[in-house]
This record gives C-alpha cells, structure tokens and sequence, in this order.
C-alpha cells in the first residue's frame, strides 16, 4: 500500500543519516565522508556548512548533549567525539533532544587527535582553538574561514599544550566579569554561532 511504502522510505532515510555515526579510523575515506555531509544537507534542507566541531577531550556528556544540539541546530557539518558510547548516556540525550539522530557524528579518540588534526590541514581545514593565550585573536575580530576545524578543550584542563602546536589559530571570548572562564558548552555554542553568522552573511553577499 501507499502507506507502507510511505514508512520503508521514511526508515531508508533515517537509516541513511544514521550510517553517518561511524568511528573515524573506520570511516570512508575523507573525500567520501565530505559527500556525505553534502548529500544530508541538501537532504535535510540544510546550509552546506563546513564546520567541524571537535569535543573529543570534552568528559560530561550534558556538555557533550547540548554542544550536539547546538552543533545540529546551525548546521555544522559534524560533531567529533571521544566516544560514540556517549550517545547512549540519559544526560546526553536529555540535552541532545535527539540532535545525534540528524548531525554526523564521528569518534576520534584524543589519542588519536594529533593524527587527525594533521589529516584535516591537509584537507584545507584551518584548526581553530578555543583558547586564551598571548597570540588569541578576539572573537568579535576574527574571520572564520569557511573550512573551520573548531577544537573545543577539556573542562578542567583546557586543550593540552602538545595540541596546541598543532592548532593554526587561537580564538577567545572577551570577558568582563570577575570570573574569568565560560562552560565549554556555551564557549563551543557562541564560536558556532559566530561561524555561522558570518557565513549567512558571506551568501548574502554572494547573491
């Protein structure tokens, strides 16, 4: 009946976004895994963003819930995390709202972050940190590029020094209050929102 073939289309499509879930050491190669993000887009009606939002040295999982619905929300191309099993936690997905179901998410362990941050500058992606060190550009001055890799840090140690070789630019919020550090989550969710403000603005311009 009509209506059956109206459900198997519906799981087909989410079987498809979901196969998007995969570990990257076992995932299709790189240029593969952009067509991917391509084709969920133009499925999904969304922006062709190409923001990559890295939470793999991030530990709670409600930071971990929110930064995937934030990252789903505006459209970012995929949310990297320590580990898929995340996904299964009642606090993530309490936060998350079911954002895992709709944005790629991909699992990069932090010993594994090096190699992947290297693979990524060689795909054109600018490594971003957010970070507060003597060289960090102020958010409301800094130009995101459109292939952006943001690195998110730990919640209590920030992101490593041996990362921070690896990163093209530091970025950080400006401040006034007395306490001088923001949730991870909220940090993540205003540099996402700022890339993607810019990028509205860059297709506006362009039309």
């Amino acid at each position: 009946t009509g209506s059956h073939l109206a459900e198997v289309d519906s799981q087909r499509e989410w079987t498809d976004v979901q196969k998007k879930i995969i570990p990257w050491k076992n995932s299709t190669p790189s240029l593969d895994l952009e067509t991917a993000f391509q084709d969920r887009a133009a499925k999904l009606g969304k922006s062709n963003s190409r923001l990559i939002v890295v939470a793999s040295l991030i530990d709670k999982p409600t930071n971990l819930g929110g930064l995937c619905r934030t990252s789903e929300i505006f459209g970012a191309s995929a949310l990297v995390v320590g580990s898929l099993h995340y996904i299964q936690d009642k606090q993530f997905q309490h936060l998350s709202v079911s954002a895992e179901q709709w944005l790629p998410l991909l699992e990069v362990k932090p010993s594994q972050l090096v190699d992947y941050l290297q693979q990524k500058k060689t795909e054109g992606y600018t490594i971003i940190g957010v970070e507060q060190t003597a060289k960090s550009f102020d958010l409301t001055e800094y130009c995101f590029p459109e292939k952006s890799l943001l690195l998110l840090g730990n919640e209590h140690e920030g992101i490593p020094a041996n990362l921070i070789h690896h990163l093209d630019v530091c970025v950080e919020i400006p401040q006034q209050g007395i306490i001088r550090s923001l949730n991870v989550h909220v940090s993540g969710a205003l540099l996402i929102w700022e890339y993607t403000r810019q990028q509205v603005i860059k297709q506006k311009q362009q039309q």
